[in-house]
């Protein structure tokens, strides 16, 4: 055991000796000036970080009050007499302000183009020189950091290039050191970047702006198209309803000139020579032929009433299709015809070459059957599908199916001097349309006139198919 322990030192109860072993205090006056060097410099550093920090809220306040920021953080920083911030022309042209300068008083100036700024009477020659080298882009001894003991610039580097810079002037008694360069390239990169978001900023609202104009137009142009089409429908029912209208027009003229071309001159011929001979017949005789004569003549009178009738031509421009196929079954002799008109699936507008087509190739149809087959009965069937429209015509005559055909492609060439041209006609308008014709045996026991024209898809083709083949025949 040591006779003469050392003696123990009570830290909490002797604070010049904690200050002695944490260095505050020495017996070297050296050691405390450089500690007081060392506190300054990171109180100022702190300082400056935050400022930095403020000048990094402002970012979202926009260009000019970050700019503003960065300019005050600045001056702060360095007890600056001067700062300049100032962008090259042509660089980073969307956003603004394009310079900006402050005094040691915090007094803002700009020649143009901020809002929060003065006009500058008198700048100092070295402030005004360099704001004239910035904006000039006569950058190039300016590239890099310029770092004297009373000046310091820093360039605004953005993807490789200098686009601006930033200067300060301090007082005499203010030295620059490294401390103050760093904290102003932290200033000047964030200015840098926040004026190229809002460069960008800009140009998307400028995009965005006219998006919202090429869309306006658009709109505009969805909406005149959309009336153009309602007017386009609308002049397209029009048209469909004066082509149903002529065509019953034209049948009914047709009728009523057969009408008075062959049956009322039959008629008035055999009036003619049943008065012939009753005036040369015995008195019984004599009077049955008057009894004929003058049923004759009210045949004649009912006939001029129906071709009177025929002749003043109804309004259809409102009825449907089908609703004019069943006015045109009401139109064909004889009288004792029945007809029927059956409509499967949903009716819609048809093309007026196709409903020419149906209506045209109904009536030759009904003609044949009445005239030729003397049948009793017809049944006119319009099928609407997706893509094509049918018609099928169905009778109880006599007529023969496969001399019809024969009949049919005769006429087609040529033959039988003109007649029998109804088949013909039938064949060519469903050919010009793309579609086929088929003349089979009918349920009813006379004949079927089958028809299918495409009226969807493909159809403009196959109509351009079907006028090659006959300009090659």
């Amino acid at each position: 055991m040591n006779p003469n322990p050392a003696p123990s030192v009570e830290l909490a109860d002797d604070s010049g000796q904690l200050d002695s072993l944490l260095g505050l205090h020495s017996v070297k006056g050296s050691h405390y000036a450089q500690y007081r060097g060392v506190e300054q410099r990171l109180t100022r550093v702190v300082d400056a970080l935050d400022r930095i920090s403020r000048a990094l809220v402002q970012t979202a306040e926009g260009p000019e009050t970050l700019v503003l920021s960065v300019v005050r953080a600045v001056q702060e920083h360095l007890d600056a007499e001067w700062v300049v911030f100032a962008l090259c022309d042509g660089e980073l042209e969307r956003t603004g302000p394009r310079h900006l300068m402050m005094d040691r008083d915090g007094t803002i100036y700009a020649f143009e183009g901020a809002q929060r700024a003065r006009t500058p009477s008198h700048l100092p020659d070295q402030v005004l020189n360099r704001l004239n080298d910035i904006l000039r882009n006569q950058m190039s001894r300016l590239v890099r950091p310029v770092v004297d003991d009373h000046h310091l610039y820093v360039p605004l580097h953005l993807d490789g290039r200098v686009v601006g810079g930033v200067s300060a002037w301090t007082p005499e008694h203010k030295k620059v050191d490294s401390a103050d360069l760093v904290v102003m390239r932290i200033l000047a990169r964030q200015a840098a970047v926040a004026l190229l978001n809002a460069a960008l900023l800009e140009e998307s609202r400028v995009q965005l702006a006219r998006a919202e104009d090429a869309y306006a137009k658009a709109s505009d142009q969805a909406t005149d198209l959309a009336a153009r089409n309602v007017e386009l429908e609308q002049t397209q029912r029009e048209l469909s309803a004066a082509m149903r209208q002529r065509l019953v027009t034209d049948e009914r003229e047709r009728i009523a000139r057969e009408l008075h071309d062959s049956v009322t001159q039959s008629v008035l011929s055999a009036g003619m020579q049943i008065e012939v001979c009753r005036m040369e017949s015995d008195p019984a005789t004599a009077e049955r032929l008057e009894v004929a004569g003058r049923l004759t003549r009210d045949a004649v009178e009912q006939l001029r009433s129906v071709i009177y009738a025929l002749n003043q031509s109804p309004s259809v421009s409102e009825l449907s299709l089908g609703e004019v196929l069943d006015g045109l079954c009401s139109m064909h002799m004889p009288a004792d015809l029945a007809t029927e008109v059956r409509i499967v699936g949903r009716p819609r507008d048809l093309p007026d070459d196709v409903q020419h087509a149906v209506l045209r190739i109904a009536g030759e149809a009904l003609f044949n059957a009445a005239v030729h087959a003397e049948a009793s009965s017809a049944r006119i069937t319009l099928a609407y599908g997706d893509d094509e429209v049918s018609l099928s015509v169905d009778d109880n005559g006599s007529g023969d199916p496969a001399h019809m055909r024969r009949v049919m492609r005769a006429a087609m060439l040529g033959d039988l001097a003109g007649r029998h041209r109804g088949l013909a006609n039938m064949n060519t308008r469903t050919e010009e349309l793309g579609g086929t014709l088929r003349i089979r045996r009918s349920r009813l026991g006379g004949v079927r006139i089958a028809v299918e024209i495409p009226v969807d898809g493909d159809a403009t083709t196959n109509r351009l198919v079907a006028a090659s083949k006959k300009g090659d025949q």
